[in-house]
């Protein structure tokens, strides 16, 4: 049905992100007769074909036109990205396109900013924010951090086509920006990304969120547990500190007394209550909480009333290691904080 599907790819944004997700849906190692060198440089193509009708359009002073064009590209390239993982050399061919497209275009988006993160102890640093806003109006925000291994600049280009026509402004952030070695560090470096959200203007201070992917998404909740103005949380919902504190008592036990599932539940949803704010658990693909312990704490969240939803991204399993469906794991995200936060505005 691929096959069919592709020839008929347009030039809207909803048409690339359809088709990118029906791809990522459908794809087994190889798709037809087409090896999977072959797709990254068909990918590689498209977004390389929808650059160059975004710069006609620029030329043509139609910058809405080549907006939707460029977004185009920046999906067909993420696509390409994530069949380009770190084993094969195409991946490095296609970061480069992507970072190429983003200094060319990125002077079209006239609400995104190049900004500075001051009145942390370790330094300013530099994010991205794209706002929402529109005049004489607030909108909510959300800090989003990036994983481990990437730039700020590469999270942005993936979320751009998903958030842009949303009401909700964003801040992009690097995790080697924010992650420290010593405790509190991180949030310390965090509340100073709220600090500056909150003095925006076109910002509505009581409906920011925080979106960590991840490693990253450690840091977000953590961040929530520290900083109770947070709205809305897309994080590991303390599993990875139920973690480590159950390995620790397993060490202590010697693994030599059961531990009966009671234990193991309020264990399990002792820190998720103390969130006060809704969360939002990515499970599997890019997200680093196993499935059964999210599930696990989902269902005890739900009989203590603590407001928490799971996402489990659609992953399609290959010869060479899993695919995440990333189109349609974004949506599901923002559509996720759109609702909150729009609801903690109605508060």
């Amino acid at each position: 049905m691929l096959c069919a599907a592709w020839p008929q790819i347009e030039g809207s944004l909803a048409s690339t992100r359809r088709v990118a997700e029906l791809f990522l849906e459908g794809f087994h190692g190889n798709y037809g007769a087409l090896t999977r060198p072959s797709w990254i440089a068909r990918w590689t193509g498209l977004a390389e074909n929808h650059c160059v009708v975004a710069a006609s359009n620029v030329q043509g002073g139609a910058s809405e036109q080549a907006i939707e064009a460029w977004l185009c590209a920046l999906t067909a390239f993420e696509v390409a990205r994530r069949l380009a993982d770190d084993s094969v050399p195409e991946n490095a061919n296609v970061s480069a396109k992507v970072d190429a497209s983003m200094q060319t275009f990125t002077p079209l988006l006239h609400e995104l900013e190049r900004v500075r993160i001051v009145g942390c102890e370790q330094g300013e640093f530099h994010s991205y924010y794209l706002s929402a806003a529109r005049p004489g109006l607030c909108a909510p925000a959300v800090i989003c951090i990036s994983n481990e291994d990437e730039t700020e600049a590469t999270l942005l280009a993936r979320l751009l086509p998903v958030v842009i026509g949303r009401s909700t402004s964003i801040l992009v952030v690097a995790h080697s920006s924010i992650s420290n070695d010593w405790p509190g560090q991180s949030e310390l470096i965090l509340s100073c990304c709220f600090d500056y959200l909150s003095a925006r203007p076109d910002v509505d201070a009581t409906r920011i969120g925080v979106y960590g992917e991840g490693w990253s998404a450690v840091l977000a909740t953590n961040f929530a547990l520290a900083e109770r103005r947070v709205a809305a949380a897309v994080c590991d919902g303390g599993l990875w500190n139920w973690a480590r504190t159950q390995a620790f008592n397993d060490w202590m036990m010697n693994a030599t007394s059961a531990i009966d599932e009671s234990t193991l539940s309020r264990r399990r949803s002792r820190l998720a209550r103390q969130l006060k704010c809704p969360v939002l658990v990515v499970a599997g693909g890019r997200g680093m909480v196993s499935v059964p312990e999210a599930i696990k704490l989902e269902a005890d969240c739900a009989e203590a009333g603590v407001d928490l939803e799971l996402a489990m991204p659609r992953m399609t399993r290959t010869s060479v290691g899993e695919f995440e469906n990333f189109v349609a794991a974004d949506e599901c995200i923002f559509e996720w904080l759109g609702r909150k936060l729009t609801r903690r505005s109605a508060l």
